[in-house]
């Protein structure tokens, strides 16, 4: 069985669109995106530099741009059809953060427009929201939950992501990050910091979801067509509705994607794809799913390998 996971923010690179665009039709697709949401997704992704991109109301709509692209390139969509999946069917869908926009149209349950348009609302209001308090992100690297979860709570910081495969991502104000790096928990090699601009998924950004609830309204999401594994739990969705729902609140609550990878295996996961900017989700997969295959699509000439792994995976369903 295959999963198709989108990735979240802070994968994103200088450039990492350039070769997406050489594809035939994804520079026509990428221009009627960019005119939908008022945003040149072309520029920031491919001459835009890092502090450019770095801004979570560039990088959110683009992340998930390139998502679909990359998706479509994988399932041989026609240059001049709507965005779909095309060949690839997979068994189930996720994203991490960000990228469970680009997971609910993967599942039907929202057209690319609409999913860009409400990543681009998402992505403003959590820039606003993010421009109240200087607050940042770390990424723990080793250590074990029951130890590191108290230690971050004492320093007033969020585990905002429990990542699974020994990483838990902090996030809080510039000091308490400053607070972890001195003081860090028992077992955790290393703290990194990521490439964002806020403290996401915490009470920082209750401000957003206030604007994403307004937005929220005037979509007219479908039923998932495939299992939709949301992040919040790691449970199936099966309505449109709950899957908005979740989108909404997921700004301001934890992401336990160690929760969707037991869902993955649970299911039967023998493949697993992460879309462009692909390796974060694998990465993961790597540690914690042992005997899952993984692809991670970084640019078009990770294509090849990708379909194989659909054509096996479809083959031995």
């Amino acid at each position: 069985m295959l999963v198709l996971v989108a990735p979240g923010q802070g994968a994103q690179t200088p450039g990492f669109l350039t070769p997406w665009l050489e594809l035939p039709g994804a520079a026509d697709r990428i221009a009627a995106w960019s005119d939908a949401i008022g945003l040149d997704l072309a520029h920031y992704g491919t001459k835009a530099d890092a502090d450019e991109i770095r801004d979570t109301a560039v990088a959110q709509p683009l992340l998930v741009a390139a998502g679909l692209l990359s998706a479509a390139a994988l399932g041989d969509v026609a240059p001049d059809a709507a965005f779909g999946l095309g060949d690839v069917a997979p068994g189930a869908v996720a994203g991490h953060s960000v990228g469970e926009i680009t997971a609910a149209a993967f599942a039907g349950v929202l057209d690319a427009e609409s999913a860009l348009r409400l990543v681009r609302t998402r992505g403003l209001a959590m820039a606003e929201a993010a421009a109240i308090t200087q607050t940042g992100m770390s990424a723990l690297l080793g250590g074990e939950p029951d130890v590191i979860v108290p230690h971050l709570e004492k320093l007033g910081l969020t585990p905002a992501n429990v990542n699974g495969a020994g990483q838990i991502v902090a996030a809080g104000t510039a000091e308490q990050l400053a607070a972890l790096e001195a003081d860090k928990p028992e077992g955790v090699r290393r703290v990194v910091a990521l490439k964002v601009a806020g403290a996401f998924h915490t009470h920082h950004m209750a401000p957003a979801v206030a604007k994403l609830e307004e937005a929220a309204e005037a979509l007219s999401p479908a039923d998932p067509a495939t299992a939709y594994v949301s992040n919040k739990d790691g449970r199936v969705v099966t309505t449109g509705a709950e899957v908005i729902s979740r989108l909404v609140g997921q700004v301001a609550n934890p992401v336990r994607w160690d929760l969707c990878m037991e869902t993955f295996q649970e299911l039967g996961a023998t493949g697993l794809i992460e879309v462009c900017p692909g390796g974060t989700l694998t990465g993961l997969a790597k540690r914690a799913l042992p005997g899952v295959r993984t692809v991670a699509l970084k640019t078009p000439d990770d294509l090849d390998a990708a379909r194989t792994l659909v054509a096996e995976t479809t083959a031995t369903a």
